[in-house]
């Protein structure tokens, strides 16, 4: 997982902590707390679940997030979505 320059050190409008949840839960849980990030704003996903990698790729691409970001630190995983403007 590599991180992205530029926009993935803007600070974010959220952060998630789904950390300890497995398949789909982190998924789930990101769209509804995206519901309350303002259009072009910046959710930050913490999860430990390794499927959660190929989870966000796939969401991105159906609902049009951005993924500016997938780290991993340690055993968390760090996800960086960016709200369709």
């Amino acid at each position: 997982m590599a991180e992205n320059g530029g926009t993935a050190a803007a600070r974010a409008d959220q952060t998630l902590d789904a950390t300890g949840l497995k398949c789909p839960l982190p998924v789930l849980k990101a769209r509804r707390a995206l519901k309350t990030v303002p259009a072009g704003g910046i959710l930050d996903v913490l999860a430990t679940d390794p499927g959660a990698v190929q989870d966000f790729a796939h969401f991105c691409q159906t609902t049009g997030c951005e993924l500016l970001e997938s780290s991993k630190t340690g055993d968390v995983l760090r996800f960086r979505l960016k709200k369709p403007g």
